[in-house]
């Protein structure tokens, strides 16, 4: 028996095993209610606290989470599998440098742990360091050849660069060897231009009966079945499986989608009067483009990747880091701290952005910052860095809400229900709106049906607001062969296609989501 367990009854013992055999498989009730009796006669023990942490981070408990892992790290300061597990909460709390770091510690003290350098991999990806990432997952694939996720990842790095039959091929042989593997069967339904055949969609279902085949995998499953049906022109199949696929992901944990407004209004408020601010120029070389995933938001990153003044860097960590080791410093949460913030706190901040993102001005000297949920900081980004350009990204309303129901997007709570992303859709747009009316020289409304309507007049207007001259590779945004890291890497290198809309082919359908954002019913 591992030293870990040492202090256990036998009784106890077998709760815990049992605990973590379900944390493995995703399924966080069950971990809860086998964990239960344990954690009320032995509450200190170091793996006792460790799974307490691990279904606490599960359901977004994140701080909570943490600070039982730390009390565990107390007992077994040296243990690798406990620095492995702290830097799991880390990274789901969205703390990626003190995960990093967590898990370089965990690779020091036990080299041969694959599950240690995968999750190294995953955090490294996460903070777009993606030539550290492949090092990592290859060291962990090179330790466990059966490790599934780590290939998976690995051919999405090449689905990101571009290398789409390459990557569709790892996909398949991930599948050839573990036909559950729900992040394969996901990679593929993410090669949004291939389409699945009906062997794919039987095997899909025979996946989902599959007895090893945890709650991770039935999510992912479950939303590539969903867009086989829809390429097979099933639309209810399609609607089940999107449904039962969210309602597992649910199950984990519900979006507060009453407090999130509140928090949004809270932010508002914060921000509601002027104050003092960074030097007006500072951060202009920054383009953040905001909005709600899958509002075309990667389209106009690599519209302006196109030039040869901007470099395209994708989904940073880096403001919402930022702003947290803010409330760190002051012991209080963001926007709490802002009344008290002057000019030289302010530009400490934006100076801090600046340097943490220099590495993506090496070769060209503007930037884009397109992580989708920085809308809510644009009260933050204005004081800080007042000489940044920010575009917010906006489509129509119920294909933004419905392609988000689609995508299997990992910390993205809100878009489980029609209701929460509904919700969620009104905050990012009264936020547009009230920063786009307060600011309309820094905040650009970016509308995605104008640019299919008029791709060239709208590029000129975008250029125009990033104050960039007009170039001809601009509209040639397709050919552009760089690293796109968002579920449109394949869609941004095609050309401009009027027919992304898939809302019609769906019709009444859809009118529970129409209704819960306030839309008349489908008129077919």
């Amino acid at each position: 028996m591992t030293p870990r367990l040492d202090g256990l009854t036998s009784t106890a013992l077998q709760g815990v095993m049992a605990a973590a055999q379900s944390l493995d498989a995703g399924r966080v009730d069950e971990a809860s209610r086998q964990l239960a009796g344990v954690s009320a006669t032995h509450p200190d023990h170091p793996e006792v606290l460790r799974m307490l942490a691990g279904i606490m981070g599960m359901r977004g408990q994140h701080q909570e989470a943490i600070a039982c892992m730390r009390r565990a790290l107390t007992q077994r300061p040296d243990d690798a599998v406990y620095h492995n597990t702290l830097g799991t909460l880390l990274g789901q709390a969205g703390e990626y440098d003190a995960a990093i770091a967590s898990l370089r510690r965990t690779c020091a003290l036990q080299p041969e742990m694959a599950i240690a350098w995968y999750n190294l991999g995953v955090m490294l990806t996460r903070c777009v360091r993606n030539e550290e990432a492949i090092e990592a997952l290859q060291r962990a694939v090179a330790l466990a050849p059966d490790h599934m996720s780590a290939r998976a990842l690995l051919a999405d790095m090449l689905r990101m660069r571009g290398r789409v039959g390459e990557a569709a091929v790892e996909y398949r042989r991930v599948l050839a060897e573990q036909p559950w593997a729900g992040m394969a069967w996901w990679g593929l339904a993410d090669i949004k231009i291939a389409r699945f055949s009906a062997d794919d969609i039987a095997r899909m279902q025979t996946a989902l009966r599959h007895p090893a085949a945890g709650d991770d995998d039935l999510i992912a499953v479950g939303f590539a079945l969903a867009k086989a049906f829809d390429d097979n022109d099933r639309p209810v199949d399609a609607l089940a499986a999107l449904a039962q696929a969210n309602a597992i992901a649910r199950r984990r944990r519900h979006w507060d989608r009453q407090g999130f407004s509140a928090g949004v209004s809270a932010v508002h408020a914060a921000f509601s009067t002027e104050m003092a601010a960074a030097p007006p120029l500072l951060g202009s070389e920054v383009i953040f483009i905001v909005g709600l995933p899958r509002s075309g938001s990667t389209l106009v990153e690599q519209i302006l990747a196109s030039h040869s003044r901007v470099e395209g860097a994708g989904e940073l960590p880096d403001l919402p880091l930022v702003l947290g080791e803010e409330s760190r410093r002051r012991n209080q949460p963001f926007p709490r701290w802002c009344s008290a913030m002057l000019a030289a706190d302010w530009e400490r901040l934006g100076c801090r952005y600046l340097e943490r993102t220099a590495h993506w001005r090496r070769r060209r000297a503007v930037f884009t910052d397109k992580l989708p949920s920085n809308w809510i900081y644009l009260g933050a980004i204005r004081a800080m860095l007042p000489g940044a350009r920010i575009i917010g990204c906006r489509r129509d309303p119920l294909e933004t809400c419905f392609s988000c129901y689609r995508q299997r997007l990992d910390n993205n709570e809100y878009t489980r229900d029609f209701h929460d992303l509904a919700s969620f859709w009104n905050d990012c747009d009264r936020t547009l709106k009230h920063w786009g009316a307060r600011c309309p020289e820094h905040v650009f409304q970016h509308d995605y049906e104008a640019l299919l309507a008029d791709p060239a007049g709208r590029i000129r207007q975008l250029l125009d607001f990033c104050g960039l001259p007009f170039e001809d590779a601009c509209l040639r945004f397709h050919e552009n062969v760089r690293e796109v890291r968002s579920p449109s890497a394949t869609q941004v290198r095609q050309p401009l296609r009027a027919d992304t809309a898939r809302a019609p082919a769906y019709g009444a359908l859809l009118d529970p989501l129409r209704a819960a954002l306030g839309m008349a019913p489908w008129q077919g």
